[in-house]
């Protein structure tokens, strides 16, 4: 198989059990020819995304964020970067989403572009704030939706964060009204991460083929643990899960690889690529 460029999920793929990059899988990526993308795709914000391509020498390598909804280009290193997809909830349909929390014990918040907006600090902001090295914006949350209305702009992703029972009823709500309208997954027990239907790391990835590359996806190798991947290792030449992965993920995957805190990403980059 000729592959010619790799994509993958970090978290719970990626990353190893102190939620870093590991020495093994950083001189993995760096022994890669240089003419191969390495495209990170993730539910994170473009922030939380760029400390990790900096660490692996790949800032000029393009960038798949929030599962799809927004996709970057990076002629340089140093550049502003090039926005070749965006898709972001209706303002209207975020409103709802808060709405739905009122009375709960439930977090929200929400990301447009490379901006976090928390309504405090809490200990889901300081767990957020830990795993990916970003911090939030506080403030109201009604006054940043208020101005997102009136520049008809929306999210590009709404987070849950709360106690299991109250995301699987937000879950369930959510489900039954919006559908049709967006992708509502939970990725853990107390995470429920809410994006546009419309998109997916899958569609993402081959639009950034066609726009950037010669190839298509039969010429990539991806790896992947949750629901959000399966749309792509189905989709890739090479599909590959984490052995840690669900289930629904190794089901879609050609192959299973070492668990993400055993370096699988490495390993199977080591196998078929150096």
């Amino acid at each position: 198989m000729n592959l010619r460029a790799i994509c993958t999920d970090i978290d719970g793929t990626l990353l190893n059990q102190d939620r870093e990059l590991s020495a093994r899988t950083i001189a993995a990526v760096q022994r890669l020819n240089k003419d191969v993308p390495f495209i990170l795709a993730s539910s994170r914000m473009p922030s939380a995304m760029r400390h990790l391509q900096e660490q692996l020498g790949i800032l000029h390598h393009p960038m798949i964020c929030y599962n799809g909804g927004y996709v970057l280009l990076f002629d340089h290193p140093t550049d502003q970067p090039q926005v070749l997809d965006t898709v972001q909830i209706p303002a209207a349909v975020c409103q709802s989403i808060v709405a739905m929390t009122q009375g709960t014990s439930v977090h929200v918040s929400l990301y447009q572009n490379d901006a976090w907006h928390a309504p405090q600090h809490d200990h889901w902001t300081q767990r957020e704030i830990r795993n990916t090295k970003v911090h939030p914006a506080l403030g109201s949350l009604d006054q940043v939706l208020q101005e997102w209305e009136q520049t008809a702009t929306g999210a590009h992703k709404v987070m849950c964060m709360g106690p299991e029972d109250e995301i699987q009823q937000i879950w369930e709500n959510l489900s039954q009204q919006f559908g049709e309208q967006l992708h509502v997954y939970r990725s853990k027990a107390t995470y429920l991460e809410i994006a546009p239907k419309s998109i997916s790391k899958a569609s993402a990835l081959q639009l950034l083929l066609q726009h950037r590359y010669d190839f298509g996806m039969e010429a990539v190798m991806a790896f992947g643990d949750n629901y959000n991947d399966v749309e792509m290792l189905q989709e890739v030449g090479l599909g590959i899960a984490v052995d840690n992965g669900r289930a629904e993920a190794k089901a879609a995957a050609r192959e299973v690889t070492a668990p993400s805190i055993e370096d699988g990403v490495a390993l199977a980059i080591e196998k078929y690529c150096l």
